[in-house]
């Protein structure tokens, strides 16, 4: 989940929704595992252009100190994501989201064959950023390839470069479809969003409708009262049933969220 819009208390996007991503890290209705206990981590922008971290490798459902700092941060930009590992190790430095300088990134999918492309994608990351890789997953993997493809000068060409680069070595070592993938990632002022996978079938991803058009449409909707008319969300699944509140991701897609006027385009990776 990715929020983007009017400072808001965490507690509010983490626990309030009836579907929230910690009703989801037990009960998840679209992903690939109905649980995702394998730890959790939010990211969030306050003071100062780099973002904090809280990551655990508790379920998200059973951890009292998320509970207890989620009503005292208050934030304009705040990611949160649940793990269900898949294959690399339960361990802090491998949940998401990642950090680098005043970047996160967070990933739900998977690099098929991670384990046999490891070291020709490792060895394309530039070796200025090479130190600063913690984890051992495929999700910073792919971070650390759109960082060096240039990531923080035009987010949308630096992961099509990247995906790029991983169906090309994914090929090269027999893997017929390389990457499963959504992904969000900021700046600290837009939010970047991508869905796309080799076989054109990628895991959901919706965004939020236009808090004045929904409040057209359900003018007595509590929910609604207090969100300003910049407030965006990014989920995987949707946190309610409210008609009208959300939008799917069309396949092979990607967008920016940002104030102002938003963007949504057609993703095709670029082999760089």
């Amino acid at each position: 989940m990715a929020y983007s819009g009017d400072p808001i208390l965490a507690d509010d996007l983490l626990f309030r929704p009836v579907h929230s991503i910690i009703d989801q890290s037990l009960h998840s209705r679209m992903g690939a595992t109905t649980t995702n206990g394998d730890g959790f981590g939010i990211g969030w922008y306050s003071e100062g252009p780099e973002p904090a971290l809280f990551k655990s490798v508790d379920p998200a459902w059973n951890d009292r100190n998320l509970r207890e700092i989620a009503g005292r941060i208050r934030t304009p930009l705040l990611f949160a994501h649940i793990r269900a590992s898949t294959g690399t190790p339960v361990q802090r430095s491998n949940c998401h989201p990642f950090r680098h300088g005043q970047w996160l990134w967070m990933h739900n999918g998977a690099i098929r064959g991670f384990h046999e492309v490891k070291r020709d994608l490792l060895l394309a990351v530039d070796p200025s950023l090479f130190p600063d890789i913690e984890g051992s997953t495929d999700s910073e993997a792919l971070f650390y390839l759109a960082l060096t493809f240039g990531l923080a000068d035009d987010p949308f060409n630096a992961v099509a470069r990247a995906v790029g680069l991983v169906e090309k070595v994914g090929r090269e070592h027999g893997v017929e479809e390389p990457i499963q993938m959504t992904v969000a990632t900021s700046d600290g002022e837009s939010v970047w969003a991508f869905r796309y996978s080799s076989e054109g079938k990628s895991r959901s991803l919706y965004f939020s409708t236009d808090v004045t058009a929904l409040r057209h449409l359900h003018p007595d909707a509590d929910v609604l009262r207090g969100l300003g008319a910049e407030t965006r969300l990014v989920v995987s699944e949707p946190l309610g049933n409210l008609e009208g509140a959300w939008n799917a991701v069309p396949e092979s897609s990607a967008g920016v969220v940002r104030p102002g006027t938003d963007e949504i385009r057609q993703f095709e990776p670029t082999t760089p």
